[in-house]
C-alpha cells in the first residue's frame, strides 16, 4: 500500500459496500482486521482488569477481616494474665457451688435437715410433701411443699436456717397468713414450695445423652 495513492484507497472503501469481508480490497480489509484486533485486545484487557479488581476487593475485605482479628486476640493476648485469673475464680465458685450440691444418696438426709430445722424452731408441720424429681441439663431439682404453723420468730428463724443450710435449699411461692381463730393468738401459717437440688447421678446422666442423641435423630 506504500506509494499507493489516496484517491485509489478511498475507491477501495467504497468498493467494500454490500460484499463479504473476506472480498474487500487489501486497505479496507487490513483497516478491518485491525480494528477487529484492537476491539479484541480492548476487551480481553477490561475482562482482565474486572477480574483483577474482584481480587483485589477480596483481598481488601480479607485484610480487613484479619485485622480485626489481630485486634480481638491481641486484647486477649494483653488481657491474659487478667482472664486467667478470672477463669481460676470461676472455677473455684463452681467447685464451691459444687459442694453444696448433695448427691442421690443424700437426698434424703437432706430432706430431714429441713424438717428438723422447722421442728427445732419449735414449728408445727402441717404439710411436707416432696415432688416428683425435676431433671435439667446438669442437675436435679426436687420441690418440696411445706406449711408450717408458728410464731413470727419463729418462722423467720426457720427462714434463716433453711438459707444457711450446708446444701442449697430456695423458697419460693411464699405465703404468710394468720392463724385460724382456734389457734394460739400470735400464730402464722407459713406455705411455700422449698426447692433443693442434687448432683445427676451416672445413669441419669446417660440417660439425658441417649434422648438427646434420640432428639438429634427426629
Amino acid at each position: 500500500m506504500r506509494g499507493m495513492p489516496v484517491n485509489k484507497i478511498l475507491k477501495q472503501f467504497q468498493e467494500t459496500s454490500g460484499r463479504d469481508p473476506w472480498l474487500w480490497p487489501l486497505a479496507p480489509r487490513l483497516a478491518f482486521f485491525a480494528f477487529v484486533a484492537v476491539a479484541v485486545a480492548v476487551l480481553l484487557w477490561f475482562l482482565w482488569l474486572t477480574g483483577y479488581r474482584d481480587e483485589l476487593e477480596s483481598a481488601r475485605a480479607q485484610e480487613a477481616t484479619l485485622r480485626t482479628e489481630f485486634s480481638r486476640d491481641y486484647r486477649k493476648a494483653v488481657n491474659l494474665d487478667a482472664l486467667k485469673a478470672q477463669r481460676e475464680q470461676a472455677i473455684q465458685y463452681v467447685t464451691l457451688l459444687e459442694k453444696q450440691l448433695p448427691s442421690k444418696a443424700e437426698m434424703s438426709a437432706l430432706l430431714s435437715d429441713i424438717n428438723q430445722a422447722g421442728i427445732g424452731r419449735g414449728l408445727q408441720f402441717e404439710l411436707f410433701k416432696p415432688g416428683s424429681v425435676q431433671l435439667k441439663d446438669y442437675y436435679a431439682e426436687q420441690p418440696i411443699e411445706i406449711q408450717v404453723s408458728g410464731s413470727y420468730d419463729e418462722v423467720g428463724q426457720f427462714v434463716s436456717d433453711l438459707a444457711h443450710l450446708p446444701r442449697i435449699v430456695t423458697l419460693g411461692n411464699l405465703q404468710i397468713e394468720k392463724g385460724q381463730k382456734n389457734m394460739a393468738d400470735g400464730r402464722l401459717v407459713m406455705k411455700a414450695i422449698a426447692k433443693t437440688y442434687r448432683y445427676l447421678d451416672p445413669e441419669e446422666v446417660a440417660a439425658q445423652s441417649r434422648a438427646k442423641a434420640a432428639a438429634r435423630k427426629k
